[in-house]
């Protein structure tokens, strides 16, 4: 009887599908590697990955809220879509997605170059600009979380400079990190103060400008950094949250631009095997401040399953007096930290 109602809800989707304007109805076939073997739900992860897609398409068009009642989330994958849909709505730019899914080894499922282009209203930022999503399914194929990916330079920096972390563990990471900077374009304050251990260690660096003695008072910039508990930290960035109507944040690889070939850097402590280095370039925009600089964030991952913590957070300006800076190893490796 549920494989006939599966049958019947199928062809009604696809029926509401062929009826919609063009640009609206969006179709998904999932592949996997040809060592992988093909789960049995892969087809159900992507009927509902397109009906997802084409109701965020519709509402886009219609410039409407989502019709959510009987999307096929979980409660913490629709909140996270709504969140981001909140802040700034976007569509899925095509009408046939085709796309790899990793298959891990407890059987859930993740795909994670879902084409969106970024549209908010009333606001210059990102008008259409283009943004990968992350989708994640259970066993069964209902989806677990919807979020924006790390960009692709990255994604392939986090693969070739990871070598000493095996292939899920990487996977692993980068989810979490996805869903860290996620959560800064949702102004999602209660996850980054869950996500941050209670003795968090937080450092941040700005440029500030001095005047010397000598050479007739003449003015030069320097680095200062501040440390900051958890507690101080969320309660400035809760404050900062509240000042812009939208945020930005982008991760990606070290390097000229991010562009040089340097490494995004994923390294795993010798000391603690359940702690991981992370070090990436970040770009902050948002609609009244912007910057760039490098972020480490250290890691760890309990080896009982419980929920991934950060125990350092630090960032260093890229630029000082016009000059590109490289990433101070003294606040930017697991070396620099008592682990």
């Amino acid at each position: 009887m549920k494989t006939k109602i599966s049958y019947i809800l199928i062809s009604i989707v696809c029926m509401l599908m062929l009826n919609m304007p063009k640009g609206i109805a969006v179709t998904v076939t999932l592949t996997v590697d040809e060592y992988t073997d093909r789960p049995a739900a892969l087809n159900n992860a992507a009927n509902n990955l397109a009906i997802i897609l084409t109701e965020i398409n519709r509402a886009q068009q219609a410039k409407s809220i989502l019709t959510t009642k009987h999307l096929p989330m979980d409660e913490f994958s629709l909140k996270s879509l709504l969140r981001l849909w909140a802040v700034t709505p976007f569509y899925c730019d095509d009408e046939e997605v085709v796309d790899r899914c990793w298959v891990f080894k407890d059987g859930t499922m993740m795909v994670s170059h879902i084409p969106l282009i970024i549209t908010p209203e009333n606001e210059n930022f990102g008008v259409g600009a283009y943004q990968e999503a992350v989708v994640e399914f259970d066993p069964k194929g209902n989806i677990t979380d919807f979020r924006l990916a790390l960009d692709a330079h990255t994604a392939e920096s986090m693969e070739r400079c990871g070598s000493v972390v095996e292939k899920e563990k990487q996977m692993i990471i980068m989810q979490y990190i996805e869903r860290f900077r996620t959560a800064y374009n949702q102004r999602d304050s209660n996850y980054i103060e869950k996500i941050f251990s209670d003795d968090a260690l937080i450092i941040t660096g700005k440029v500030v400008i001095t005047r010397t003695h000598s050479d007739l008072g003449k003015m030069r910039q320097k680095v200062e950094y501040t440390k900051q508990t958890k507690e101080q930290y969320i309660r400035n960035l809760k404050k900062a949250f509240k000042r812009n109507k939208w945020i930005d944040v982008k991760f990606s690889e070290i390097g000229e631009y991010g562009e040089s070939g340097g490494c995004a850097g994923i390294t795993r402590s010798t000391i603690d095997p359940t702690k991981y280095g992370v070090r990436l370039r970040q770009e902050w925009n948002s609609s009244n401040y912007s910057d760039k600089g490098y972020l480490f964030l250290l890691w760890e991952f309990p080896e009982d399953g419980k929920d991934p913590i950060i125990h350092v957070r630090t960032w260093q300006p890229e630029w000082v007096g016009g000059t590109l800076q490289q990433p101070d190893d003294n606040i930017s490796t697991l070396g620099a930290f008592d682990l």
